[in-house]
């Protein structure tokens, strides 16, 4: 009887310990959950944290510039409030004058819109570009953006063989990538311009110079895009550059290069002012 009574006290103990162990693994798992949602939630909070920082830090940028505009407008008044002694004359000048400088703060800000505006579609071009590009060496392709302007420069090693302007198969595939973008890009123009070093050219038959050979190379980059890849010719420029504007003193293999020259179109420039002109913001 001892015996039955000890085995009943060992199996209830048994489960009693099973269950607690699966209590425990529950709470765990909860636990686990738990500190998930909270890291997450850290995560977002220091995001909201720094997004108020940005925003206090350009609500107060603007609440000083209205402070200044206050200010100068007060002493607008307090100046006009002194010229009671101006002739009617006088007076219309006056008024001709702020007029003036309000349109020419209109003038800045169309300027300054149309310019951001521009900027926002070259980072779009050149994110295209890095894209299509993004698999080769950086040291034969480099893609950057000066002045407003996106420049793809593109090593002679991947286009021509050495002393030569024909286009090698590697280039083609190349090129195509580059055309994928520029097609999409309707609004775009374009100029290749040929680079080379300064060892003097030699080879004999047409070509003279390194002026010869830096056009024909860039004339047969044009060639590849317009009949191998369909790109508009209206939109192209061929050029060459000879060897006079080289990118380093020590390495002339990085002077001998192809450089396409990307920009928007003029009138494309022009029509962003126009519709800055537009902008109820603008003209209110």
């Amino acid at each position: 009887m001892k015996k039955i009574l000890l085995g009943c006290l060992g199996v209830t103990l048994l489960l009693s310990s099973c269950v607690s162990q699966k209590k425990y693994a529950d709470l765990e798992a909860k636990h686990k959950g738990t500190q998930d949602l909270l890291n997450s939630a850290t995560v977002k909070l220091n995001g909201c944290l720094e997004e108020k920082a940005t925003a206090s830090s350009r609500l107060q940028t603007l609440e000083d510039q209205n402070a200044f505009l206050k200010a100068n407008n007060q002493d607008l008044i307090n100046n006009m409030g002194n010229l009671t002694t101006l002739t009617t004359k006088g007076a219309e000048n006056l008024e001709k004058s702020l007029e003036s400088l309000q349109e020419k703060d209109l003038t800045i800000r169309k300027l300054n819109d149309a310019i951001t505006r521009r900027d926002s579609v070259n980072l779009s071009l050149v994110q295209s570009l890095k894209g299509v590009l993004g698999n080769m060496d950086d040291e034969d392709i480099e893609i950057s953006v000066e002045k407003g302007v996106v420049f793809v420069s593109i090593s002679d090693k991947l286009l021509f063989s050495s002393g030569s302007y024909n286009i090698t198969s590697r280039a083609k595939e190349v090129l195509g990538k580059v055309a994928k973008v520029v097609n999409n890009k309707p609004d775009f123009e374009f100029m290749v311009e040929g680079h080379t070093d300064d060892v003097p050219y030699n080879a004999g038959g047409v070509l003279l110079d390194n002026w010869d050979l830096s056009v024909k190379r860039a004339t047969s980059v044009v060639r590849i895009l317009q009949n191998s890849f369909n790109v508009d010719p209206k939109r192209m420029t061929a050029a060459g550059r000879s060897q006079y504007i080289p990118v380093s003193s020590t390495e002339k293999s990085r002077n001998r290069r192809t450089r396409i020259v990307v920009l928007p179109k003029i009138d494309q420039f022009y029509s962003m002012i126009e519709e800055g002109m537009k902008d109820p913001a603008i003209n209110n």
